[in-house]
């Protein structure tokens, strides 16, 4: 086994064929189901802006949810390894997606707003640089093509018991 490379499986499956499959663009569901071996299944859709079911998650933000996971679980080890106890932490993410004249479109950036409890005083200056050292060993944000930027928060509050 080769420790440098990691794989990742998972099957997509189509769940909106209403009876006439894609005869029509209004005429098919755009549900679908993420299956993963050993966990739930997610329930997925297209944004409802694109005839999707708000009542599922969508691609875009399953891509922010995912820059938000990787940015935490990077700072968290960054902080491990400069000594930094973090007893909470919470991000409120938000992207930024536009469409173009002929069907596309893509995302133009992605803010993280991390709020960072720690277990005692931070130095302003540590804190910064534990986001900026996290976001380039952060997997997610070092695979897409479009700015991560951060706009973190700090609290200091008791530890974690």
């Amino acid at each position: 086994m080769n420790l440098d490379e990691h794989r990742y499986a998972l099957t997509v499956r189509w769940t909106g064929n209403l009876g006439e499959g894609t005869a029509t663009y209004r005429g098919y569901s755009r549900d679908h189901d993420v299956e993963i071996p050993g966990l739930p299944v997610l329930k997925g859709s297209a944004d409802p802006t694109f005839h999707g079911d708000r009542h599922r998650y969508n691609p875009e933000q399953l891509l922010l949810a995912a820059l938000s996971q990787c940015h935490m679980l990077s700072f968290l080890h960054v902080a491990v390894q400069h000594g930094v106890v973090v007893t909470a932490y919470e991000d409120q993410a938000a992207g930024l997606m536009r469409t173009n004249r002929d069907g596309s479109g893509q995302f133009e950036s992605v803010t993280l707003k991390p709020l960072v409890t720690t277990a005692g005083p931070v130095a302003a200056g540590l804190l910064a640089e534990l986001h900026a050292e996290a976001n380039k060993v952060c997997f997610i944000a070092r695979s897409v093509n479009f700015p991560v930027l951060h706009e973190p928060a700090a609290a200091v509050g008791p530890q974690a018991g």
